[in-house]
């Protein structure tokens, strides 16, 4: 039976974040009309809740920093990194065309991204590791340059920033502003940078907002088509191959068809409690999850119901959260880096390395739970001189606790690290021995027990003025802890792809006119996460290469 299309472009793309955006940009770069359909009524998906970094090796603006980073290189470390649990060819795909992605749209776009130094790989000591980082991140964009319907329609991030504007490569040393002079030249710079925003009415984006604003800036002056509250609800099929989709848009369905082809850049199922049941460890909760709420599987269903294969369905990219009463989840990068902390489970017992790569630590979090010794939720604790010294959960250092916060109950204070215990449920004696075993490491400089400050990445939220940065004792109370929980920034199993992007099926044969990227398709770094950025980049890289690959068809 022939479908009577309501609208027709040769790209239709489900979702706005950087998988989308990258994939509808380099349609209409190739000449393309496309079209962007989101399913909520904001446009930018998980990219623009996140620090909008991406990891792609050997692109030119690691040549201009002068890393020297080669293919070789890069290989030897995905294959150190994601072994051969990816295929080869979707390895190689990436690191052959990643660098032809960013480098493009540099040339022809607004994407800008600037190196950030010494934001080294997350396991810089394996085979073709860099200790200096691979990660760029989005330059600083003026919000002031999207028309007022794409300001107001930009999903925003709502980080406790106080209305500064503060890139990745800043928040290194802001977080040692009371401890290094680095720190306080940071300072005056993020404070002169907004005094002079005030002064000239611009609205100075950084990190995932500011990636998502290039890009929606570049999809405009392109010509391409972006249509919220648009919540895809059918492929449609035409002799075995999907010729279209259908969208709920106003209220009625409306069918659109996709001469070239379908880019499903949907997302993940972070907040499909069904399906995180179904596939995730437990416990799982999608409260855990700074994923945005749109993100609850719809593109993944219906490429299943058309027969796609599945990989890595039981792995997310995990982020050890707090979730403060009635907030969003607050995920734990910088504030398991400082000193004088330490992570136990429910016994009072420390488990893994508190400053390891945040994927690793949710890892070690399911590893590690045993009955009596819970770690969901674990507890991280800290002295009243790391307070004082560091910022932690988004409060500047000495910055008191909210006092919802102590009213409810999520953070917990005492005099003690012994009374601190009962108000965790753990043996003052096991915590008490705990820290005192922990004290010791970090006196001689050296953890024994898990090796944190062993590696290059270990130290790079820590503080530089100490032997050891990643290691302080915790000796001045009050104490305090709060519960950390396994949650993630997005899942990462989804609809197998080949080196194109295409769907393929249980057969590996391809499902025609059907490409994936993003959250919404399984991972090219498998079951690992190699370095900051590893989302965002093959994201944006598997965009690419879906709408090159419709237009070479």
């Amino acid at each position: 039976m022939s479908t009577e299309w309501d609208h027709t472009y040769d790209v239709v793309v489900a979702g706005s974040g950087a998988a989308g955006m990258a994939a509808a940009l380099t349609a209409r770069l190739r000449g393309l009309t496309a079209l962007v359909v989101e399913k909520t009524d904001r446009y930018g998906g998980t990219t623009a809740l996140s620090g909008g970094a991406i990891w792609v090796p050997n692109n030119f603006h690691l040549d201009a920093a002068g890393l020297a980073d080669t293919p070789e290189k890069a290989r030897a470390y995905l294959d150190a990194t994601v072994g051969d649990r990816v295929p080869a060819e979707r390895k190689d795909a990436y690191l052959a065309h990643g660098p032809r992605m960013v480098r493009e749209f540099h040339d022809r776009t607004a994407v800008r991204f600037v190196h950030t130094p010494g934001y080294s790989d997350y396991y810089p000591e394996r085979l073709g590791g860099s200790p200096q980082g691979r990660s760029v991140e989005p330059g600083i964009f003026d919000l002031n340059r999207l028309a007022p319907e794409q300001r107001a329609t930009l999903r925003r991030a709502g980080l406790p920033t106080y209305g500064l504007t503060i890139t990745s490569r800043d928040f290194r040393h802001l977080n040692m502003v009371a401890r290094t002079w680095a720190g306080k030249r940071t300072s005056l710079k993020v404070g002169v940078r907004a005094l002079g925003a005030l002064a000239t009415g611009r609205q100075l984006l950084a990190l995932g907002e500011a990636l998502v604003a290039r890009m929606r800036y570049s999809l405009d002056r392109l010509g391409g088509e972006l249509w919220l509250n648009a919540p895809l609800t059918g492929l449609v099929a035409d002799g075995g191959r999907i010729a279209g989709v259908r969208v709920l848009r106003d209220g009625r369905e409306v069918t659109v068809r996709a001469g070239g082809g379908v880019v499903l850049a949907s997302g993940g199922f972070s907040h499909q409690q069904r399906l995180r049941e179904k596939y995730l460890p437990s416990p799982t909760c999608a409260e855990w999850s700074s994923a945005p709420e749109g993100q609850t599987g719809d593109g993944l269903e219906l490429g299943i119901a058309a027969g796609a294969a599945v990989d890595l369905m039981d792995r997310v990219w995990g982020a050890p959260s707090v979730v403060p009463p009635g907030g969003r989840p607050f995920f734990l990068v910088a504030d398991r880096g400082i000193p004088g902390m330490v992570i136990v489970n429910a016994a009072g017992e420390r488990y893994a390395n508190e400053a390891a790569p945040y994927h690793e630590f949710v890892d070690a979090m399911y590893a590690a739970d045993r009955p009596g010794a819970s770690t969901v939720p674990s507890w991280l604790i800290l002295d009243a001189a790391s307070k004082a010294r560091y910022l932690f959960l988004g409060l500047f250092p000495g910055q008191p606790f909210p006092k919802a916060w102590r009213r409810s109950g999520f953070v917990k204070q005492a005099p003690s690290v012994e009374e601190l215990a009962g108000l965790i449920g753990a043996a003052p004696e096991r915590l008490r021995a705990t820290v005192d075993r922990f004290n010791g490491f970090a006196r001689a400089g050296r953890d024994e027990d898990f090796h944190r400050g062993d590696s290059v990445y270990d130290r790079y939220y820590g503080d530089p003025t100490l032997p050891n940065p990643s290691l302080a004792p915790l000796r001045k109370g009050p104490f305090y802890a709060v519960p950390v929980h396994p949650g993630d920034i997005g899942t990462k199993g989804g609809l197998v792809t080949d080196a194109t992007a295409r769907v393929l099926r249980e057969d590996g044969t391809v499902i025609e006119g059907l490409y994936a990227s993003g959250n919404v398709s399984a991972a090219v770094m498998g079951e690992t996460y190699p370095g900051p950025g590893a989302t965002i980049g093959p994201a944006m890289t598997f965009g690419w290469l879906a709408a090159d690959h419709i237009a070479r068809s």
